[in-house]
């Protein structure tokens, strides 16, 4: 791999000798299966055809997925096994192909996908939390039918305090335009599964509702409000260091999420929301390497 400037941290290091800031060096994931717990359009009938990596360029306090995002939970596989990996989710009959937390494994995803892409009839999907360089997303252009990226703050000092990303807020914006630069405005097929576009998730954070809506603000000004959609989370649960944090150490209130929600309405934007049940932990898979 030699030198990785992958995702925003640019930590300039080895990776076949050291760990980068994600935690990894090389390829591992955790599970590869059908799941149901994304989009009505993305899941689908079917299920989406998920592959959770491991390790992640963020470091945030209420991870649910901690296992693998900072501990590091996985197997590592090769290159020509991930190719593999695709096809037989679709041959499972997966509505698509759902890579998580992919970004730093960028050059290995795309030498698997070059791989097998005239082989895939359904489409790829990067779901991302959003911090994310333009020069590596162009290197995915062709290959990446739906982006799904979060948004998950406006303020770089939540963004520090919560992810140690004080950047984000200014990063993630030319990411999400690029994102829509390649794949265009959504659509979806007759049976309402997703083929290309953009979907942005923002997950509603206790204690910040007004942030949640300059989110929606900053989308709006950047990205045609007619042309994406908006997919506004409440399954926040706290957990891990979160406990510690008194402003996140709760759930999020109906009032919180409502007028958000009400918000993202009043902005013109279409897409989906949680139901107050969501907030648990159920939808969290089990890490059994499944599919590995």
């Amino acid at each position: 791999m030699g030198i990785c400037n992958i995702c925003p941290r640019k930590c300039g290091i080895d990776r076949e000798k050291q760990k980068g800031f994600c935690g990894v060096r090389t390829l591992k994931i955790a599970k590869a299966c059908l799941h149901y717990g994304e989009e009505p359009p993305i899941s689908g009938g079917n299920g989406s055809g998920t592959v959770f990596f491991s390790g992640c360029s963020l470091k945030c306090v209420f991870c649910q997925n901690m296992p693998i995002s900072r501990d590091g939970y996985g197997k590592e596989i090769t290159v020509e096994r991930l190719a593999e990996i695709f096809l037989t989710l679709q041959e499972k009959g997966a509505d698509n192909i759902n890579l998580v937390t992919p970004t730093h494994y960028s050059e290995e995803i795309i030498t698997a996908l070059k791989m097998v892409k005239n082989k895939l009839n359904i489409p790829v999907i990067y779901n991302c939390g959003g911090y994310e360089t333009v020069e590596t997303l162009r290197k995915f252009e062709g290959l990446i039918d739906v982006y799904l990226p979060d948004f998950k703050y406006a303020d770089k000092e939540i963004a520090k305090e919560y992810s140690a990303a004080e950047d984000y807020p200014e990063v993630v914006v030319p990411a999400i335009k690029e994102m829509f630069r390649q794949v265009g405005e959504i659509r979806l097929s007759d049976k309402g599964l997703i083929g290309k576009g953009v979907i942005i998730r923002h997950m509603v954070l206790p204690s910040h509702r007004r942030d949640s809506m300059k989110i929606l603000d900053i989308i709006k000004e950047n990205l045609p409000a007619d042309k994406i959609k908006i997919s506004l989370l409440w399954q926040y649960t706290p957990c891990g260091k979160a406990l510690e944090i008194k402003k996140i150490a709760r759930k999020v209130t109906t009032f919180e999420y409502n007028s958000v929600a009400d918000y993202a309405e009043k902005l013109g934007f279409d897409g989906y929301l949680q139901e107050k049940s969501s907030a648990t932990f159920e939808m969290t898979p089990d890490w059994d390497l499944e599919g590995v």
